[in-house]
């Protein structure tokens, strides 16, 4: 008997040691909550912290990363739209080729993991949105086009990593590059993200993001309406981090947008296809909004002799306050004859088409020297052929390179400083705003082609 109340002692003894036990950790982890969570937050398990003061729900939480040995141990959520965000946004949709683009309500669009939410300040009317609104390039449809844009980071997508959340953080600028890398496919991690693999197979492809899903619902029957990029005709998108550099407070929203696109694949095609040195000439065919973007990278990198040749008088004055030495009206001139003349008869090292018609594609491969390079980045009409003299590309060693556009994480950053030293004249280069109702109109005038740099739709 004595034996089994000793026993009965003991195990009283155990439990009520296990409950201090508990009660000590309990207090221990509510202490670290503590030490990371504002004191004027409702619950641990609010997802935002409202400021009562000015009701903003721009405040992201997530374990600091120095207090715990786990990079997985962020807490995300859907703040904005459980905080306060507006419950729907208006974009502007494509349905069917030759038809207008309508504006409709959408639900908030959901970032998720690794994805961004950004408020869209601006974005920038483009030749490759026109195709499709044309018919000339196939995309999925309905969709929202659009995809050069800047704006500002109002959401991280659930369980978004810390480094990714610590480089964007809430609130900061954001310029957004239309090829989005995945960041994890064979060419990515080559360092060639403008060959991203999951980029054409689902985004240029689907017209979704990675994971196979559009962001985009329509407010009035939640159907579901496709992607061209991050889809930036609209109020707010959804943009993978990958494909997102900062835009610091010196550079503006609007001029900013074209640093995405129209920079972005001129930088690619003088860095990476094209290899442009200092003292190399270099003829750009076609300068509207690309074309007259890599006349200002050819003359950063040194180009010594840099050729506009368009149709249009305008245009090639403007090409000669941004950077042309010299230009051809192709009206008037045959511009391969004249650029050999004005190369002393050897032709460029480099000659960019930026148009995308079979007869510019053959004057680009005329144009260039022995050993030259003829650099296409003009999208075409779907099916579109080129003609070459092959006898002449093998014994003159002609190389003809396609380049689609740059690689974010490695150029985005260097353009952003281009254009904040003024290298790059972002003043220069935009010829035109207009508000996201006028949208439809900008791209009539780029059709008729009577926009002379780049036009961009200021959104808020």
């Amino acid at each position: 008997m004595v034996m089994m109340m000793m026993m009965g002692l003991h195990r009283r003894h155990l439990i009520r040691s296990a409950i201090n036990s508990s009660s000590r950790s309990i207090n221990i982890f509510s202490s670290k909550f503590d030490s990371i969570i504002p004191s004027s937050c409702a619950t641990v398990g609010d997802s935002m912290c409202l400021n009562e003061k000015n009701r903003s729900f721009f405040h992201h939480r997530s374990f600091n990363s120095d207090s715990s040995s786990s990079s997985s141990s962020n807490i995300s959520a859907s703040s904005y739209h459980l905080s306060g965000g507006p419950s729907y946004m208006k974009g502007a949709v494509f349905w069917e080729p030759n038809k207008p683009l309508t504006f409709e309500d959408f639900h908030m669009p959901r970032p998720k993991a690794g994805e961004i939410l950004i408020k869209t300040k601006a974005c920038g009317v483009c030749h490759s949105d026109l195709h499709v609104l044309k018919g000339e390039l196939p995309f999925a449809s309905p969709c929202v086009l659009g995809h050069e844009i800047t704006g500002e980071v109002v959401e991280h997508g659930p369980f978004t990593d810390n480094k990714i959340i610590e480089r964007l953080p809430l609130g900061s600028h954001v310029i957004g590059a239309f090829i989005m890398p995945c960041g994890s496919c064979l060419f990515c991690n080559k360092g060639q993200e403008d060959l991203c693999e999951a980029f054409f197979a689902y985004n240029r492809a689907k017209g979704t993001l990675y994971d196979g899903e559009t962001r985009l619902f329509l407010r009035s029957n939640s159907k579901p309406v496709y992607m061209y990029s991050m889809g930036g005709l609209a109020e707010y998108c959804v943009v993978p981090a990958n494909g997102l550099s900062i835009l610091p407070d010196t550079l503006p929203y609007t001029e900013s947008a074209i640093l995405g696109c129209a920079v972005f694949t001129a930088y690619g095609a003088m860095a990476h296809a094209a290899k442009v040195r200092p003292g190399d000439a270099v003829a750009v065919i076609g300068v509207g909004g690309v074309g007259s973007s890599c006349l200002q990278i050819a003359r950063a990198f040194g180009a010594s002799e840099i050729i506009a040749v368009d149709i249009q008088d305008d245009k090639l004055q403007n090409a000669k306050l941004i950077g042309a030495t010299h230009i051809i009206n192709a009206k008037q001139e045959d511009p391969v004859q004249k650029i050999r003349e004005i190369t002393g008869g050897m032709g460029v090292d480099v000659a960019v088409e930026a148009l995308g018609r079979p007869q510019t594609f053959m004057q680009c491969t005329q144009s260039v020297r022995d050993g030259g390079k003829a650099v296409m980045i003009g999208l075409a009409i779907a099916g579109s052929k080129g003609e070459i003299d092959i006898n002449h590309l093998v014994r003159r060693q002609i190389k003809v390179v396609g380049s689609y556009g740059g690689r974010a994480r490695q150029d985005l950053p260097k353009l952003v400083k281009l254009a904040e030293s003024g290298i790059f004249n972002l003043t220069a280069a935009v010829s035109r705003k207009c508000k996201l109702e006028d949208a439809p109109k900008a791209y009539d005038d780029l059709n008729s082609g009577t926009i002379v740099g780049r036009a961009v739709v200021e959104i808020m």
